[in-house]
């Protein structure tokens, strides 16, 4: 397990990876599975190994909105800051694709951020790359219409997902994108009749 760790987060230090190895909790989870949710205390926070992890916040009616996916070699920025600080989580986490998880418990994590620079680093990285990737999402929403969020939604599937191939229904978008799905389904259309995409039941094939 330590050459696959090694492989997928190459900055970690040997000394780290050993700690990692001989601590850490390895966890497989399935698709569909929801392995963060919201207002639960988070005590471990988690590596990817493989798979995919859907990251989104929840409304008081149940609505989605999506932030993120979580890939092999990343971690999750937002619960490395609920777990820090002992608070009750923001978000929900779940699984896309089958996925072998490292599961980092708190003390671990504080400890290793004073005795492994390599861990401190890759920590303060992955808040750094979240943030960004979050601002992307609010000027979105604050600067774009609809038609041009929904290009930018989708053109993040895909490099996130590394496929043309979207599995997602006009109800998901929706949902996620807080408008109805009448709205996104007329927006597809007029993207389908432009020739940036091919619409099939329940996914979205993308053409350029």
């Amino acid at each position: 397990m330590t050459n696959e760790i090694k492989t997928l987060f190459p900055t970690f230090s040997k000394p780290l990876l050993e700690d990692i190895d001989n601590n850490a909790v390895f966890q497989t989870v399935h698709s569909g599975d929801v392995i963060i949710r919201t207002g639960q205390y988070i005590k471990s926070t988690v590596l990817v190994l493989s798979g995919t992890i859907k990251i989104y916040r929840e409304d008081d009616n149940g609505g989605e909105f999506f932030m993120y996916y979580l890939q092999p070699g990343q971690a999750c920025a937002i619960s490395m800051i609920c777990a820090t600080k002992s608070e009750k989580s923001q978000i929900m986490a779940k699984v896309v694709e089958d996925a072998e998880l490292v599961m980092v418990p708190l003390p671990l994590m504080d400890k290793w951020m004073m005795q492994h620079r390599s861990w401190y680093e890759f920590v303060i990285d992955t808040y750094r790359s979240r943030f960004e990737e979050v601002l992307e999402v609010i000027d979105s929403i604050a600067f774009r219409a609809m038609d041009e969020r929904l290009e930018f939604y989708l053109k993040r599937h895909k490099g996130a997902l590394g496929s043309n191939d979207l599995k997602l229904s006009h109800q998901d978008i929706a949902s996620e994108l807080h408008t109805s799905r009448e709205v996104i389904s007329r927006l597809l259309k007029k993207m389908e009749q432009r020739q940036l995409l091919k619409l099939h039941r329940n996914h979205i094939e993308l053409l350029k």
